[in-house]
């Protein structure tokens, strides 16, 4: 089969690799109809986010398309569509993943949209319920709201939690539309104080993919109990944080990531997730937001857009 791999040069290159194997009596074979565009594949491509051991060394944290096989008498079945949370390889023809990392698409979903949903709104249901603890009426903040994450975010934090949202975003149009997916207070980067914005909306909980200097000054601005979730540092890697703050407030500021998880740990993230978002996306209520489709063999304009930060929403590669 073929499969989008990375060169020594960085380069991605459509080439000839071994078909996928089934690693035992649960996986499912998903012949890939659409992939989607993570961040971590810019790293990976940059040599500073390898993929864990048992996935393939392509790029791909997600995938859509039709199943080829399935464990006998699992929750799918030969010509069924899925959507799958993937360790990697979804730049690719066919793909192997763990049952429970698949999921069913939301009725009325192409392939397109549904590849959407597995990182993205994952990782926000992670980190929104259960390590942020999220409750209904509390205010949370999103340090970039016009990605694919911050989208997420902003959904489920307002339709699905009952949140106040408080979005940080490049540009005044970004603004307008992070608040017309439910953001209810934004901050132009570029223009306004983060700090004094987050003063007057104090955030209960936090998911910060930038870190940077500013990082500290935020998590000041927390009440108590407030949960600052890191989940990169695309601002720098440092930052002074008075940390007799953390036990005045009682404050928990916590690193998370996703891919590092088990394969249980994701089916039980996943099977949250379907339980308690999929009723939003089949009624309407929320959507994923697509930026761009463009062929598989072009990701590398779709990770130029990315790495630009021209895009609203997510990058999606069709096979």
């Amino acid at each position: 089969m073929k499969a989008l791999c990375i060169q020594a040069d960085g380069s991605l290159l459509w080439s000839d690799v071994p078909e996928p194997e089934l690693r035992g009596d649960f996986d499912v074979l998903i012949d890939v109809k659409a992939a989607a565009v993570n961040r971590a594949d810019l790293m990976q491509r940059a040599g500073i986010y390898a993929p864990p051991p048992e996935w393939p060394t392509w790029p791909g944290l997600e995938c859509a398309g039709v199943v080829l096989k399935a464990p006998a008498g699992g929750r799918f079945k030969e010509g069924d569509s899925v959507c799958a949370l993937l360790g990697g390889g979804g730049y690719a023809e066919r793909v192997a993943v763990p049952e429970g990392m698949c999921m069913p698409l939301p009725k009325g979903f192409s392939f397109e949209q549904a590849t959407a949903l597995p990182e993205v709104y994952a990782t926000a249901y992670l980190n929104l319920r259960i390590v942020g603890e999220i409750q209904r009426g509390e205010t949370f903040f999103i340090n970039g709201g016009e990605g694919g994450l911050g989208v997420a975010c902003i959904q489920l934090a307002k339709h699905c939690f009952g949140a106040k949202v408080v979005a940080q975003v490049a540009s005044d149009e970004n603004g307008a539309f992070c608040k017309s997916l439910g953001a209810d207070v934004v901050s132009n980067r570029f223009k306004d104080d983060l700090v004094k914005t987050l003063e007057a909306n104090p955030p209960n909980v936090a998911i910060d993919p930038v870190g940077g200097p500013l990082m500290g000054k935020c998590i000041a601005t927390m009440p108590y109990r407030g949960r600052w979730i890191s989940l990169a540092s695309m601002a720098g890697p440092e930052t002074t944080l008075d940390v007799n703050l953390l036990w005045r407030k009682n404050l928990r500021v916590i690193g998370s990531t996703l891919r590092s998880r088990t394969s249980a740990e994701k089916a039980q993230i996943l099977a949250g997730l379907v339980r308690d978002a999929w009723p939003l996306f089949e009624s309407g209520a929320i959507a994923p937001v697509i930026h761009a489709v463009v062929p598989m063999r072009e990701a590398a304009e779709a990770h130029r857009i990315m790495q630009a930060g021209e895009n609203r929403g997510k990058l999606v590669l069709k096979v």
